[in-house]
């Protein structure tokens, strides 16, 4: 392990020592490339510029380094521990008092900036030197506790949790503690318990006026009956589907699950344009029902029905994609147990199969009511009169009043409702076992669904899969007509403007939308894997590991998912816009907007399929000396393959159509596809908006097949062949059957 420790020591130095420490824009011959659009940063280590005395401050991070190098080459090993720890702690601790402290002029800590030396000077934001000795200060503190045997001496577990709690605390609480303290700092920047009160208890929030008086209620109440909504239909749906697919001989499936996939893979908004162009005033549906049945047209899809709609057809997906693993998880060998018992196919599924999808149940439902809270695509274009949290939250930063302390009061009480259902998922789980993958053979088949089962699921999957057939249907069509709704010419105009090449002078892309698309996908591609790599790795940690604050870090990891992204947008733009981590306008705040906030699926879906695999797999693992990396990687990793593509899948999805969080992160250089289709709605352009949606979507889709065909499937030992009972009347199984 010595050797290990060893390697972080020289990754330490090599920061302090030699590469530059600060970010200075185009300062540079070494290039940082095209992810952060700065060099590696002016020609001044940490070393230089505090032996020159032109910045004293970066001195002890390099004495903690000094004293690290000392204690690896002594022998005792206890003495060696205390020392890494007291040193990693103190550099760390010494490191970021400097960086807040010390920042361009007007801003830091004054006293603080005394004590360290650096009284009325100034510091750019810390480049990739500052980046490695932060690392190697922080993987010296947790070698350090392994060596004091803190989870059982695993090097690769203390240095994960050492880094994922870094993260977080820098990429989620930071940007998040920053923008929530203006809820306490009146209209003059005093800080004023006062100011907070009279804007929580506000009627415009809580009110009841719905129920007392023909008035609307509190924007607090909206949002919880429209998340819990949300939440319990897109989990049935999600459930239904998976049963589906993977419980019955139903024909047709491959086309089922492409239309359940597509709409996570369309821009949000995109979605509720579509659903106005068909159920709106003018609308083709309305006018089909106006003059074949005299139905009057009506605004009937603005409001609660049409946000609550749009949201089940965006957010539904995801509850497939969760479920389908813990539905694939499931050992048949339990059910033909109870079967076996005498118990029939109704009471089999009541009794067994369905306690055993309490984990996915349950955090399908958790990701639908978060995603309807934070969601702002869908209530900004179909809300009407039925305000939401996220909207008032972007009009209060963005509207004429511009109130930055309403909205940090509202992101409040948004995050209250997350945690309180959070609370909630967690009381309705329990203590119990839910493991199903065991490591043991089980050739078992799958239990046929039980006939009214089967039944109740095809009738509401059905009318979901038609109204995402017609919706896709017109977002076709709106790529190929002069104007939806309007004018029906074909026409390719619209594909001309935004993505047309000219081969006159080679392979030139000269279309409008071309710039945009190109940076969409490296964002992505780097994103994406990141996302998952992080999420499962957290997963692997809350459910495997014990230590100190697990439930505090699972907390933390749901943090950024309940905030929506408008509050994540300008929390980034405040906490990373000065030093010292100063990457706005760059491709890498980018990157960490979409790492963070979209963490948390890859996080509860580790969840879930880590609660189905038995522990003896790891025992056995640790039994022959492995260690937790080798177990993590030659055992969970190829069970956790659902889980790794749904993480790679959403992140990839998320990363190329979010809107609320990047739309005030884009600059000119590093401008994203969403950012650009909504430029183009405002502008009136519906055709060039819609024909890039649907390049993006089949790019999406090509993406996500290849995702599935690297990763793979995971490989259980088990019959794929659903078992076709002849006593049980199955009409989707026996038609399968014949």
């Amino acid at each position: 392990m010595r050797g290990t420790t060893k390697l972080v020591l020289l990754l330490g130095w090599l920061g302090y020592g030699l590469l530059p420490w600060y970010l200075v824009e185009r300062a540079s011959l070494v290039s940082f490339g095209w992810l952060n659009g700065y060099p590696f940063g002016r020609a001044g280590t940490a070393l230089a510029l505090s032996l020159s005395g032109e910045a004293p401050w970066l001195l002890p991070a390099g004495l903690a380094l000094v004293a690290a190098t000392v204690a690896s080459g002594l022998r005792d090993e206890k003495i060696v521990a205390r020392i890494l720890i007291l040193a990693g702690m103190a550099g760390i601790a010494l490191f970021f008092a400097q960086g807040f402290a010390i920042g361009i002029r007007g801003q830091g800590i004054p006293g603080l900036a005394a004590l360290l030396g650096g009284a009325g000077a100034a510091q750019p934001g810390m480049g990739a030197g500052a980046f490695l000795c932060i690392l190697s200060l922080l993987l010296l503190l947790c070698h350090g506790l392994a060596y004091r045997g803190y989870c059982r001496g695993d090097l690769f577990t203390t240095s994960a949790i050492g880094i994922i709690v870094l993260l977080i605390g820098l990429f989620i609480f930071f940007p998040v503690v920053t923008v929530l303290e203006s809820a306490l700092i009146d209209q003059d920047g005093a800080f004023a318990l006062s100011a907070f009160t009279s804007r929580f208890f506000d009627s415009s929030i809580w009110g009841l006026g719905c129920l007392t008086s023909n008035t609307n209620c509190g924007v607090a109440w909206n949002t919880l009956f429209l998340a819990v909504l949300c939440g319990v239909i897109t989990t049935l749906l999600g459930l239904a589907c998976a049963l589906l697919i993977l419980r019955t001989g139903m024909p047709g499936k491959r086309v089922m699950r492409a239309l359940t996939v597509l709409p996570i893979i369309t821009p949000p908004f995109v979605i509720g344009l579509a659903l106005i162009l068909l159920f709106g005033r003018s609308g083709m549906v309305s006018n089909l029902m106006y003059e074949w049945f005299d139905i009057p047209r009506s605004r009937w899809i603005y409001g609660l029905p049409g946000v609550l709609l749009a949201q089940v057809l965006a957010f539904a997906p995801i509850a497939f994609l969760v479920l389908i693993g813990v539905v694939q998880g499931i050992s048949p060998s339990l059910e033909e147990a109870s079967q076996t018992l005498g118990a029939k196919p109704w009471q089999t599924f009541r009794t067994v199969t369905w306690p055993l999808l309490r984990p996915g149940l349950a955090n399908a439902f958790l990701l639908g009511f978060v995603e309807s809270m934070a969601d702002f695509g869908n209530p900004l274009v179909l809300g009407g009169n039925y305000e939401v949290l996220s909207t008032k939250i972007f009009f209060a930063v963005v509207g004429a009043s511009h109130n930055q302390g309403q909205a940090a009061v509202l992101a409040i009480v948004l995050l209250g409702f997350t945690l309180g259902a959070f609370w909630v998922q967690q009381r309705w789980l329990g203590d119990k076992s839910y493991t199903t993958v065991t490591g043991k053979g089980d050739s078992g088949l799958p239990t046929p669904l039980p006939r009214r089962v089967s039944w109740l699921a095809g009738l509401v999957i059905l009318p979901w899969v038609a109204l995402t057939f017609v919706i896709y249907v017109v977002i076709l069509i709106g790529g190929f007509v002069k104007a939806m709704g309007r004018d029906y010419t074909p026409t390719l105009e619209h594909y001309r403007t935004g993505f047309s090449i000219d081969w006159s002078r080679g392979l030139f892309f000269e279309g409008a939308a071309w710039d945009s698309f190109f940076t969409t996908i490296k964002i992505a591609a780097i994103s994406a894997p990141l996302t998952a790599v992080i999420g499962l790795i957290t997963a692997y940690l809350l459910t495997r590991q014990r230590f100190a604050g697990r439930h505090a870090l699972e907390f933390a990891t749901m943090l950024s998912f309940a905030i929506p992204g408008t509050v994540i947008g300008v929390a980034y733009i405040l906490a990373f816009n000065v030093p010292p981590i100063e990457i706005t306008g760059t491709g890498l705040i980018l990157v960490l907007a979409f790492v963070f906030r979209n963490m948390p699926v890859g996080v509860r879906s580790g969840i879930a399929g880590l609660s189905q695999i038995d522990k003896s797999l790891d025992e056995a693992s640790t039994t022959l000396r492995a260690r937790s990396f080798t177990t993590l990687w030659r055992i969970m990793l190829p069970l956790l393959k659902p889980a790794l593509v749904s993480a790679l899948v959403y992140s990839f999805v998320r990363a190329m159509t979010a809107v609320s969080a990047v739309i005030f992160l884009v600059s000119a250089e590093y401008n994203l596809a969403t950012a650009y289709i909504v430029g183009r709605v405002e502008a009136g352009e519906f055709g060039l908006a819609i024909a890039y949606s649907s390049v993006l979507i089949v790019f999406m889709a090509f993406g996500i097949g290849l995702i599935q065909l690297g990763v793979g499937e995971r490989k259980l030992g088990r019959r794929k062949v659903v078992a076709l009972n002849s006593s049980v009347s199955d009409p989707i199984s026996q038609g399968a059957a014949s």
